[in-house]
């Protein structure tokens, strides 16, 4: 007989706190099921820039499948967005947040046909719509296709991605045909070897795209058409090292720390949601109290998809998070010789600094490091890893509007304060990395682009 998983709300009390429990959480801070490298991560980060890059999309993430007569109901009255013009064909970055208005998580919604929707992405933000679908009495129905991490058996589709800036010709040597023109997250339907096959137009780090779907069982032989289709075009597979750092170029936070763990109504959520999906807490920013923790979606840089054109759970409090704005997205550049130093730990006697992996070095789901300016906190840093195409190591961080200024000096705390059980945890110390702050995306041609292609 199948048991029910533990609950979120037992192993938070059986740990004593939420940040107690997330800080020996056993799970890993990021995890694409597909082949690391197919040349070398370097090379694979050069692509999007220089030619075009082949990314395998269809194992890492999550597939919300939304349908039923109150679909687009349940969806603008969770979500910040706007939808007096969604319409069939469309997508668009979906952001949810608490009744207190912080960050529960983003994803991408496709308005696949009348009443039918794919929500994609990490799973913190599917798992609360699909919470309040379940719970509020909406007439939807839910299919959830996990990652490969966790499901048994096949994805229900492919996702294939092409990027750069010989992405356009690769996708019309394809198809056979001129590419119709496509707004950035407007959806069309091109044919490969025969396929049909549906698109989403958008870019990553300021460079053309598309992103290719359909039934897994057409996948292969999409795949190969595009694999011959880029002879001649430079094209280069994308392992998931390089790919799990391309968020970095574009300055999008793939796993904020989600406001589940207190507040309005998440103590019935806590109930229903599966402690495997709790995630875990890593980095040098370290209060007993879980609200410390909280983002606003204006720290994230997201006040642009915000729309206070309809109801939705968070409303009231976000109108007031949006007056008193406080802190914004920015990109701090590590000085290259301070992260020699902790990596030349490694080879002296003592203690060293906390690994730095590359070219990602996040080690928990949530990374939440310590920002200081003379001494002080000022925000904190988020995702961290290496950029190819800029030769820096950079992190993405939310910064203290006073010191959000370009050219701002502050220093990275890096590493825990006290030991800890996350498998990717070994016995370290604490260093402090000196850096400067730089627009979010760092890399000027993404800036000036990425909505643009």
């Amino acid at each position: 007989m199948s048991q029910h998983p533990e609950s979120l709300a037992a192993v938070i009390a059986r740990a004593g706190s939420p940040v107690e429990y997330l800080r020996h959480a056993p799970s890993k801070p990021t995890v694409f099921p597909v082949q690391p490298e197919f040349t070398n991560w370097r090379s694979e980060q050069q692509s999007w820039r220089t030619s075009v890059a082949l990314l395998d999309q269809s194992h890492h993430m999550t597939d919300l499948f939304i349908a039923g007569p109150d679909a687009l109901r349940l969806l603008s009255d969770v979500g910040v967005n706007s939808f007096a013009k969604f319409a069939p064909n469309k997508a668009k970055q979906f952001i949810a947040v608490n009744h207190e208005g912080y960050l529960i998580g983003d994803a991408i919604l496709f308005y696949l046909e009348e009443d039918s929707f794919d929500l994609v992405g990490w799973h913190m933000v599917l798992d609360w719509v699909q919470y309040h679908g379940e719970t509020g009495g909406y007439d939807v129905t839910f299919e959830r296709d996990a990652s490969s991490a966790v499901r048994q058996g096949d994805p229900k589709q492919y996702r294939f991605e092409v990027q750069g800036p010989r992405a356009l010709e690769l996708m019309e040597k394809a198809t056979g045909a001129a590419v119709p023109e496509t707004k950035f997250f407007g959806m069309a339907t091109f044919e490969i070897d025969g396929v049909q096959v549906r698109s989403l137009r958008h870019g990553m780090a300021g460079q053309p795209g598309f992103e290719l779907f359909g039934p897994w069982a057409d996948g292969e032989r999409v795949r190969s058409a595009l694999l011959a289709a880029g002879e001649g075009l430079d094209l280069v597979q994308v392992g998931s090292k390089a790919y799990s750092s391309s968020n970095l170029e574009s300055a999008w936070v793939p796993s904020p720390f989600p406001a589940i763990f207190s507040g309005e109504g998440t103590e019935a959520y806590r109930e229903w949601l599966p402690a495997s999906r709790a995630g875990s807490l890593a980095g040098s920013f370290d209060s007993a109290a879980v609200e410390d923790y909280y983002l606003t979606p204006y720290d994230l840089g997201y006040g642009r998809s915000v729309s206070f054109d309809h109801e939705f759970i968070g409303r009231t409090a976000l109108e007031r998070h949006a007056a008193g704005q406080k802190r914004q997205k920015v990109t701090l550049v590590w000085r290259p010789e301070d992260v020699a130093a902790a990596i030349q730990t490694q080879f002296e006697p003592g203690v060293p600094a906390k690994y730095i992996d590359f070219p990602k070095a996040r080690y928990g789901q949530y990374q939440v490091d310590r920002v200081l300016v003379d001494g002080q906190d000022v925000g904190i840093s988020h995702d961290a890893g290496y950029l190819t195409n800029e030769q820096a190591f950079v992190s993405l961080a939310s910064i203290e509007n006073d010191s959000a200024t370009p050219g701002t000096e502050v220093t990275v705390v890096w590493g825990e304060t006290t030991p800890s059980a996350k498998p990717s945890v070994e016995n370290h110390r604490q260093v402090r990395i000196r850096a400067t702050v730089e627009p979010a995306p760092y890399s000027a041609f993404a800036r000036e682009n990425y909505r643009k292609n």
